[in-house]
């Protein structure tokens, strides 16, 4: 065996290795690159033309096979119950102010932590809001365009009925 033979099965390990540890499907592919290059050193014995196959192996396989290998191995997750919220309406039940560090919604029954994503948005109690994301335990919120109209922000008095947030959700 050549040294630069064993040279790529060290590669092919580390990166397998690596794999092993963080499962990111990212360096499997370069380990597979690497196996080939170690294939390639057995018939061609200039190392510049080794590193390329490795490089070319390698991205290729990262490129085209690593959105399959995803879709493949994200088959059984499912989003969480919390992760289902986005996209949801919301009722404000404390008035949401990113610089006071106030702020309640209820949804689903469940009181939730809320916060706007700009600063100096302020949203009224009993405002209704969209879940655009969540962040640790608290949702990110914005007020509901299509109620926009029927929302006056200078009022503190912006009710709505819960059935009509409930009949629009549907």
């Amino acid at each position: 065996m050549n040294t630069q033979f064993i040279f790529w099965l060290v590669i092919v390990a580390i990166c397998a290795i690596v794999e092993l540890m963080t499962m990111g499907l990212t360096s499997i592919w370069f380990a597979a690159g690497a196996l080939v290059a170690a294939i390639c050193s057995l018939f061609v014995p200039y190392f510049w033309v080794q590193l390329v196959i490795f490089v070319v192996v390698s991205v290729l396989l990262l490129i085209f096979t690593k959105p399959i290998a995803v879709k493949f191995f994200n088959i059984g997750k499912f989003k969480s119950n919390a992760e289902s919220l986005v996209g949801k309406r919301a009722i404000v039940t404390s008035e949401i102010d990113n610089l006071k560090e106030i702020g309640e919604v209820t949804i689903q029954g469940l009181d939730w932590s809320a916060r706007t994503e700009n600063d100096g948005v302020v949203i009224p109690k009993n405002a209704v809001v969209v879940i655009k994301k969540i962040e640790g335990v608290k949702l990110i919120v914005d007020l509901d365009e299509s109620l926009k109209n029927v929302i006056e922000l200078e009022q503190s008095d912006a009710m709505l009925n819960p059935e009509i947030i409930g009949e629009q959700d549907d």
